[in-house]
């Protein structure tokens, strides 16, 4: 066990995108972009700062789609084969006719704190292409392609990685040239990109080898494990929950593959298998903890809400300060993460003077760490949307921390492995969790509206399909996955913005409608027509901003 007296200081990065291939070809193309941003940026700062540590999380799906549009790139660089990511595409050649369209409107979409305040000659060209959009196809087929080539290679570069801004000379070159760029200097750029999608997944596995960076994962597909195994675990925390009309079938059996296939996948990518799990939005039960700890895992972790839920079921006797618990029926760790001081860094922070906001954080680690005789505090949030709406992606207020935090007297940084030299014994015992999740301790987020059952309905009918039908191919099992994830049903029946409700409810149905072929039967027609609707986003923070921006 450690002899070092600071208090420890765990961060966990969680790392996830849904599936957006329907047919192979991206519907939305948040991994790209995030790939370009947010996931290089977060290996650089972890490289820049070696007494650095933390904990990343990958989903397998994610990882999935990173290798994908790594081969793309490299087969477009290579041989020019036209990749399936249309912003991927259009630096190999601007596209003409309808597809032109969807790329003005791909081009637009952008936080204006990282974007069109920052780049005024992307502001510019943004500007033309939505009034473009807005008078119509004559005006869209009008624009020069000179002015599409500006357009894409702009959003490229407001979209790469602060870190890449900063060192990359191609960058720069293209940045101080500002407009008229031909095709050599598309081709620039797509040399830029490829070479950071192809070395962005072995950076997190250097950065592992050399003690910095923990890997852990999610469920293959990121379900919701405990409302796979029981919808009736929503009602741990919210008694009145209306669940869909029938148990999820199987659950315990598709949950099963999810956790062994996600472990399979992550040890192929990374070489080594996970020692934790952060399952799907931060989602647990009894019965999640129990299979996730019968498949090998040795540390889970939660947040804090659900850490409170849990204490009120089992008495005041036990250690409200501890964030490390030993879960006795399951038999391994589990880690609740500091709610507040987590939000703080994904809505708060984004809007103070870094170096202000890197001096409170310190400090309210530093109170904690005395408050609980430094025991471990552990950070956990997503690793890619906060960033966007923080000056300059959060370089200086990430590289700050880490710098700050890797020298500080008092606290030391650790991954959530190191954290498991403690024996059991000396740890508090929690007899049992209450089912929740990072969203205020509950599931509502996905299960429980009309909308929300609705879209668990139609995923309990395409189940009992697949159930019926004698030796699903691996294709199949596959798209099943895919319809399991938790993505689709935070959307509907929610306070979310009309884009985002509109594009996740297509993508499910396709989604949906792509497994029914799998299984070599027609897609009911019902799947033709949207079902979640949108609602105004109310006051105050919108954890809808954890997920990709406008969608």
């Amino acid at each position: 066990m450690s002899s070092d007296p600071r208090g420890r200081v765990a961060v966990l990065w969680h790392m996830h995108q849904p599936e957006y291939r329907i047919g192979g070809v991206p519907r939305l193309p948040w991994t790209y972009l995030h790939a370009l941003r947010a996931y290089s940026d977060m290996a650089s700062h972890l490289e820049a700062v070696p007494a650095a540590r933390a904990v990343v999380n990958f989903s397998p799906v994610l990882l999935d789609q990173l290798l994908d549009l790594a081969a793309q790139a490299q087969a477009a660089a290579l041989s020019g084969v036209a990749p399936c990511e249309p912003l991927l595409a259009a630096l190999l050649r601007p596209p003409a006719g309808p597809a032109r369209r969807a790329l003005l409107a791909a081009c637009v979409r952008a936080h204006h704190r990282n974007a069109g305040d920052r780049f005024t000659d992307y502001a510019r060209l943004a500007a033309q292409a939505t009034a473009a959009l807005q008078a119509g196809d004559a005006a869209i087929a009008a624009l020069p392609e000179a002015f599409v080539t500006d357009l894409v290679i702009w959003y490229h570069l407001v979209w790469l990685a602060e870190s890449v801004r900063l060192t990359d000379a191609r960058a720069a070159r293209l940045i101080a040239q500002r407009e008229n760029f031909d095709p050599a200097q598309r081709r620039a750029l797509l040399e830029l990109v490829t070479e950071l999608l192809a070395l962005l997944l072995p950076r997190y596995r250097a950065l592992a080898a050399s003690g910095r960076v923990e890997l852990s994962m999610t469920p293959y597909f990121h379900p919701l494990v405990p409302l796979l195994l029981d919808f009736g675990s929503a009602r741990e925390a919210a008694p009145d929950t209306a669940l869909p009309g029938r148990p999820y079938p199987g659950g315990l059996e598709r949950a099963r593959w999810h956790v062994q296939a996600g472990r399979r996948r992550h040890a192929e990518v990374f070489g080594v298998e996970p020692r934790g799990c952060w399952p799907s939005e931060g989602a647990v039960s009894q019965a999640t903890a129990e299979l996730l700890s019968a498949e090998g895992f040795q540390w889970i972790a939660t947040a804090q809400s659900v850490q409170m839920a849990t204490l009120k079921r089992h008495g005041e006797h036990l250690d409200p300060h501890s964030c490390t618990y030993h879960l006795a029926g399951a038999g391994l760790r589990c880690f609740f993460r500091d709610d507040g001081l987590s939000d703080r860094i994904g809505f708060a922070y984004k809007d103070w003077q870094s170096h202000d906001a890197v001096a409170d954080l310190l400090q309210h680690l530093e109170q904690l760490s005395e408050k609980r005789e430094g025991r471990t505090i552990v950070l956990a949030l997503d690793g890619e949307n906060p960033w966007e709406y923080y000056p300059e992606n959060a370089l200086p207020f990430l590289r700050g921390f880490y710098e700050a935090l890797a020298s500080h007297p008092r606290l030391r940084p650790v991954t959530l492995a190191d954290c498991l030299d403690q024996p059991a014994d000396a740890l508090p015992e929690l007899p049992s969790l209450v089912a929740g999740s990072w969203v205020h301790g509950e599931l509502l987020t996905w299960v429980g509206h009309a909308e929300k059952n609705r879209a668990w309905d139609l995923l309990i009918a395409a189940k009992e399909r697949f159930d019926a039908t004698p030796a699903p191919s691996a294709a199949a099992h596959t798209a099943l996955g895919i319809c399991e994830g938790s993505d689709w049903f935070w959307w509907p029946g929610a306070q979310n913005p009309a884009a985002p409700v509109a594009d996740f409810d297509a993508l499910y149905r396709g989604h949906l409608d792509e497994l029914y072929r799998q299984l070599g039967e027609a897609p009911p027609t019902e799947l033709a027509q949207a079902f979640a609707t949108a609602r105004i986003a109310g006051e105050g923070p919108d954890i809808s901003a954890m997920l990709p921006s406008e969608g």
